[in-house]
């Protein structure tokens, strides 16, 4: 009898594999030639510049030579955006693959839609972002992703991420790249393997050798005892001989950002601080000094989305509605209305990270782009509900007034941030050419693992230029000036 030998995923690989990358091949090529039904997650953890990306691109070439189906998702828009581009296939946020609009045309909610895809090998990208607290819907992110996954158990599951990047937001891991997690909570078979040697490609690049080092700090500590010297990282920033990575003192930042504005163009530069009271900031300097503006919002403003809100958009789109972290610019402001204690403005509005998307209207909420928390704050969310609802109280039913509620403009107005400046959590995901990186205040007991999370997470946003701002010298090339 003859048996045609399937050919392995590295031959689709362009580059000669490290060691970790030959034992991920052969691991890869035994979890794809399983064909026999189950809860079957692949976990890729990797390190920046270890060649996680440039894996997953010779995957899906040999997926499509096989002729094997497969879904490319990720956790935000941004992150999407990145996967399409280094994979050269279409990928969408999770939440438009998963998640359909239940309850009707007025209903805000949203329930997991039936997966109809059987012997499909799902592939999702930045999985460190994926929690497994409830936050969206009636049940939590990861919960509803395995559950729409294995609705079919010949379908199959590939998670992708970096364990040293930031968790989500209120935990301590990284709950979608932790296999106790995956087989203890989720019933799920795990299949895991690391990437840990720097591709020799990557070597010259000071972005990924700072990283690295980053990293390796980041583990030591992490298995250091309490309290010793070791649980404290030595961090130290190497920019001499690199020309990707640069020192900056403050009184340089606005001729900084002039060049990355003119070599790279304000959607393609960021600066990463601590704090949104820092990015509030940092967004009105450069609003003001760099673009003149006068008014408290004016076309061109580029925004970031920073609650999910489901009325402007219609569910059959791209992106299926504006997400927490999507990127929007202003194209015009229609008008500005002060109301219930609040100012609004009528805007279209460009989807930045879904070019083929058409410019929307919305009413956006311009208190939240001074406030110091991540969105608009629970207080003044309850004082604009308890006025806009005495404007309904002559309807009559509790049914229609909560219908028109739920209609109101006022209350799903857009909550957006200007977006030149951003937190870490909040550029999580997404890649910039020019990053320009903010500490902060900073005390050498500050200086832990944390820190050095944040830090190794701030810096691997950059892909091609490095600045790092306002640096306490003693962390960048041995304290000299």
């Amino acid at each position: 009898m003859i048996t045609t030998r399937i050919p392995s995923v590295r031959n689709y690989f362009p580059y000669e594999p490290t060691e970790d990358q030959s034992y991920l091949f052969g691991q890869l090529d035994g979890f794809l030639k399983d064909q026999l039904p189950g809860r079957k997650v692949f976990l890729l953890r990797g390190y920046a510049g270890t060649g996680k990306t440039t894996v997953v691109s010779a995957l899906v070439k040999w997926l499509d030579k096989m002729g094997r189906k497969y879904v490319l998702m990720a956790p935000t828009g941004r992150a999407a955006k990145v996967m399409s581009q280094y994979s050269g296939v279409p990928a969408s946020t999770i939440h438009k693959r998963i998640y359909r609009k239940s309850g009707g045309s007025e209903s805000m909610a949203f329930a997991r839609q039936p997966n109809r895809s059987g012997e499909t090998i799902f592939i999702v990208d930045e999985a460190s972002m994926i929690s497994n607290e409830k936050s969206f819907g009636e049940s939590a992110l990861l919960d509803d992703l395995l559950g729409y996954v294995f609705e079919k158990t010949t379908n199959r599951l590939l998670l992708i991420g970096d364990t040293a990047q930031l968790p989500p937001v209120g935990q301590s891991i990284s709950p979608a790249l932790d296999p106790g997690v995956l087989a203890s909570s989720y019933r799920c078979r795990v299949e895991a393997a690391e990437l840990r040697q720097v591709m020799r490609q990557a070597e010259s690049s000071g972005i990924l050798m700072n990283a690295t080092v980053l990293r390796e700090e980041l583990r030591d500590a992490q298995e250091a005892t309490p309290g010793s010297a070791e649980a404290n990282p030595n961090i130290q920033f190497v920019t001499k001989g690199y020309p990707d990575i640069y020192k900056m003192g403050g009184d340089k930042l606005e001729d900084g950002l002039r060049w990355a504005y003119r070599h790279y163009g304000h959607e393609n530069t960021t600066i990463i601080c601590r704090s949104n009271k820092n990015a509030n900031q940092y967004n009105q300097l450069i609003r003001r000094t760099l673009f003149d503006a006068e008014d408290e919002i004016e076309a061109g403003d580029y925004l970031m989305v920073v609650r999910n809100n489901y009325t402007w958009l219609p569910a059959e789109s791209e992106a299926g509605f504006l997400a927490n972290g999507d990127f929007v610019e202003v194209t015009k402001i229609v008008r500005r209305i002060e109301e219930f204690g609040c100012r609004f403005a009528d805007a279209r509005l460009r989807l930045v990270d879904y070019p083929d998307e058409p410019e929307l209207e919305a009413r956006l909420l311009l208190d939240t782009l001074h406030t110091e928390s991540p969105a608009f704050p629970a207080d003044r969310s309850k004082a604009l509900y308890e006025a806009v609802s005495e404007d309904y109280s002559h309807l009559t039913t509790k049914k229609e007034k909560a219908a028109a509620m739920r209609a109101d403009p006022y209350l799903n107005a857009l909550q957006v941030k200007f977006a030149y400046a951003l937190t870490c959590h909040k550029a999580q995901g997404g890649q910039w050419p020019a990053v320009f990186v903010d500490h902060g205040f900073l005390k050498e007991d500050m200086i832990n693992a944390e820190f050095t999370r944040w830090l190794y997470t701030a810096v691997t946003r950059a892909s091609e230029k490095l600045f790092l701002l306002n640096f306490n010298a003693k962390l960048v090339d041995g304290g000299a000036e």
